[in-house]
């Protein structure tokens, strides 16, 4: 019944991701170098949806320990100052994360809960949740009010991994409709072609 169980919450967890806030027509903003970004209108939000899709030759299991590396992975996430973990228990972590915006916005700092779900088939999907008032923001930072995503890896024979980067962002605060709209297709698509460079070494 354990087993059952944790299917019926993996099932859960995926139907939300999937129906969640975001609207299913996703457009198409940047598609170039391998990597394709779209973007979606989230009912009641000035902010998009952001997706990222790109295929790394390196094994899932290389990707996997790039992303969990929350220090580490500072490197090669867009825009990120600096990050760490603040605590790791069975299948969830909850890292701080500090990013650099263009002037004049305030800088934002994040705390992410990440709940790690690997499926039968060998692909696994890290949820991407904000929990604002896990630590007081620092002095000088914005805390960025809710994130809602995923990360999607799905293995590609025994060399090769697909990976899926989806967020809503509310960053709290006043962002000017030009920053917010540069972030939402840098983001993804720096993002992705850092991870895929640091992977490929």
């Amino acid at each position: 019944m354990g087993s059952l169980h944790r299917m019926a919450v993996v099932g859960g967890l995926m139907a939300l991701v999937a129906t969640g806030a975001y609207a299913e027509d996703w457009q198409t903003a940047r598609d170039e170098d391998g990597i394709k970004v779209s973007l979606a209108a989230v009912p009641g939000s000035d902010y998009k949806a952001y997706r990222g899709m790109t295929t790394i030759k390196a094994p899932l299991a290389k990707v996997r320990a790039l992303q969990e590396d929350a220090a580490g992975s500072c490197a090669w996430i867009h825009e990120c100052k600096m990050q760490k973990l603040l605590k790791a228990e069975g299948d969830k972590t909850w890292v701080y994360a500090q990013f650099n915006t263009p002037w004049p916005v305030t800088p934002r700092d994040s705390v992410l809960e990440i709940t790690t779900v690997q499926a039968a088939d060998g692909s696994l999907t890290r949820n991407l949740k904000e929990v604002p008032t896990y630590v007081p923001a620092e002095k000088g930072f914005v805390r960025v009010a809710q994130v809602d995503g995923f990360w999607k890896l799905v293995p590609k024979g025994a060399d090769s991994t697909e990976v899926t980067y989806q967020v809503h962002t509310e960053p709290g605060g006043s962002v000017p409709s030009f920053v917010a709209n540069k972030f939402v297709v840098d983001a993804p698509f720096n993002t992705l072609k850092n991870l895929r460079e640091k992977a490929e070494k």
